[in-house]
């Protein structure tokens, strides 16, 4: 009888607890100049757009998660290859992913690191002179961003961010602005 009594309090008093995990939820909109350069020290570069959309879940003022999805369009920057123009490093993907941003909360200017994984699919082309990639399909990446979070509740946001992708040898990048548009509750 102990057992059952306790049993049914402990299930009505957790009924009327509420735990939050997620303290903020917001949709961070990104839209920029992006290019793709191969993983040798070589001045190769393809350059284009980059779009990303992320859903922010905020768990403290300094550290919060962000599935996100977006673009990168890259064409061949015939200018800059070293003498032969078969040289090119272009991505044309659509991004997926997780990462984890951990800033630093001070007031109007909010500098930040993000860091997760992900995944790529569209067309790579890596070509050097010791690599010939042309692959289309399914990759994994690396997202690595540095940026800062700008305004008095940190809504604007100015990064650099990049999407390492080793199996093609090459990584994607973007300087981009962003715009955070926080949800109801």
């Amino acid at each position: 009888m102990q057992k059952t009594l306790a049993i049914i309090l402990t299930i009505i008093a957790s009924s009327q607890v509420y735990s939050q995990f997620i303290k903020e939820k917001s949709i961070d909109v990104s839209i920029g100049f992006g290019y793709s350069t191969p993983n040798e020290d070589i001045d190769i570069t393809g350059q284009g757009f980059f779009m990303q959309g992320e859903y922010v879940l905020t768990l403290a003022k300094w550290i919060d998660l962000r599935p996100y999805t977006g673009l990168i369009l890259t064409n061949d920057n015939p200018g800059n290859q070293p003498n032969d123009p078969l040289y090119k490093s272009t991505a044309n993907a659509f991004l997926f992913g997780g990462k984890t941003r951990i800033a630093v909360p001070v007031p109007w200017v909010a500098p930040y690191l993000e860091v997760g994984l992900g995944g790529s699919i569209g067309s790579f082309k890596t070509f050097t002179p010791s690599t010939n990639i042309d692959y289309s399909g399914l990759i994994l990446h690396i997202p690595i961003s540095i940026g800062l979070e700008l305004g008095p509740n940190h809504n604007f946001d100015i990064a650099f961010t990049y999407y390492f992708h080793n199996s093609v040898e090459q990584f994607v990048g973007a300087a981009a602005i962003g715009i955070s548009i926080p949800l109801s509750k």
